[in-house]
């Protein structure tokens, strides 16, 4: 940069030279016009051979003037410091010749415009851009807002659950365990079995636990277990549940309630031809179907799968042997459907004491899991708490990791 002091020559008295200030500083603005035109620029060109037209040059030249000031300053950027130096004096000469000549001579001879070069330009140490500080800072400041204002989006728009945190967020019903993430589960089910000192198994037993707080008067005799889509994984949870119930002492029946996708004969391998629904038609009594599977966790697996599920689940016959089964045994497990895709969990839900609903993180969303407990709700069932499976270990805390 270079800048150029514009001045009228002296006059005679005080007035003349506040007049010709006052001249100078209303033309401020036409000799920064005049900077960059082509009678300034084209000869410039010319005296540098820079081999470029007028227009080409005006674009790297900027020609400013500090308010209330008679200041011209002369800005050149180019790749090469020197020749920006360079490019900068010489426009600031030709300035000065041309301001001068479109005025006419004074009557002394005198250029009636004069400029004087304050400072002349000088080649930078260090480029004006690119600003690799400023640039940095900047980055990291719009990544740090992009960052920021993507998180708070997906956390708006995903309304998925991952962990019980997302639970706590709208139901108000408690988180009575959560079992770990095992990618075994498909050819492993019954895990209290097949690996009784894995994370999952452990997590099963942690249930176990907090439903024995739960029951501390030992009112508790049947339990519904559901979901509220299918494939949450309700079935592989009530079957260990049972598992570890009977490993506490506990004689336990556990009857596969779901009339549409019977699936429990099939897990544990017992016979599924005559079961739930065979007894309350009446063509078979409990001690007939009852099948005896893990040592002493009895099965009443499904029956024949009905035309009419949610009426035999909600008929006396039902109330009749849940009652007599509770009679027999220290609890009773209900393996039932999910309670969105239909109403029989619902009519369940009133025959139990009490309803565990299962809720799979892989799959389930917020508004899946509220209507599910709402449907409860209205027939005012007793939701003793949800079962958070398909957790993975982060979500669990340092309490996962291996310990014999």
């Amino acid at each position: 940069s270079t800048r150029l002091f514009f001045a009228v020559p002296r006059g005679e008295s005080v007035t003349d030279l506040a007049q010709g200030s006052s001249f100078t500083e209303k033309q401020m603005s036409s000799y920064a016009q005049v900077a960059t035109s082509p009678i300034v620029l084209d000869s410039v060109a010319q005296r540098l051979g820079l081999g470029v037209s007028a227009q080409e040059l005006e674009g790297s030249i900027r020609a400013s003037v500090p308010i209330n000031t008679v200041i011209l300053e002369i800005t050149v950027v180019d790749e090469d410091p020197d020749q920006a130096a360079l490019i900068a004096n010489a426009v600031g000469a030709e300035l000065s010749t041309v301001v001068g000549t479109l005025y006419p001579e004074r009557s002394d001879g005198a250029q009636a415009v004069l400029a004087t070069t304050l400072s002349p330009a000088e080649a930078a140490e260090e480029p004006s851009s690119p600003n690799v500080r400023l640039n940095l800072t900047l980055g990291l400041l719009v990544g740090l807002a992009l960052g920021v204002g993507v998180a708070v989006l997906r956390g708006t728009l995903d309304t998925k659950i991952r962990s019980g945190k997302d639970l706590e967020q709208f139901a108000e019903t408690p988180l009575l365990g959560s079992i770990v993430f095992d990618p075994e589960a498909a050819n492993l089910p019954v895990v209290m079995h097949e690996a009784p000192r894995s994370q999952r198994a452990e997590s099963i037993r942690r249930l176990r636990t907090n439903l024995q707080f739960v029951d501390n008067a030992g009112g508790l005799r049947s339990i519904l277990v559901t979901s509220s889509i299918p494939a949450e994984g309700k079935t592989t949870t009530v079957l260990n549940l049972a598992v570890a119930l009977a490993d506490a002492g506990a004689r336990v029946v556990l009857i596969d309630a779901d009339l549409r996708r019977p699936s429990l004969a099939e897990v544990t391998g017992l016979e599924g031809a005559a079961g739930l629904t065979s007894v309350l038609i009446g063509q078979a009594s409990v001690g007939d179907v009852v099948q005896n599977w893990s040592g002493s966790v009895d099965v009443l697996t499904s029956g024949p799968v009905p035309p009419n599920p949610s009426e035999l689940l909600g008929s006396p016959a039902m109330a009749e042997l849940l009652a007599q089964l509770e009679r027999e045994y220290d609890l009773v497990l209900l393996d039932s459907p999910p309670l969105l895709p239909v109403t029989d969990a619902v009519v369940l839900s009133k025959r139990a004491d009490g309803t565990l609903v299962v809720v799979g993180t892989d799959r389930i969303h917020k508004g899946d899991v509220r209507a599910a407990l709402d449907a409860l709700e209205a027939v005012d069932a007793h939701v003793l708490g949800l079962v958070l499976n398909k957790v993975g270990p982060r979500e669990l805390g340092g309490y996962t990791h291996a310990y014999e």
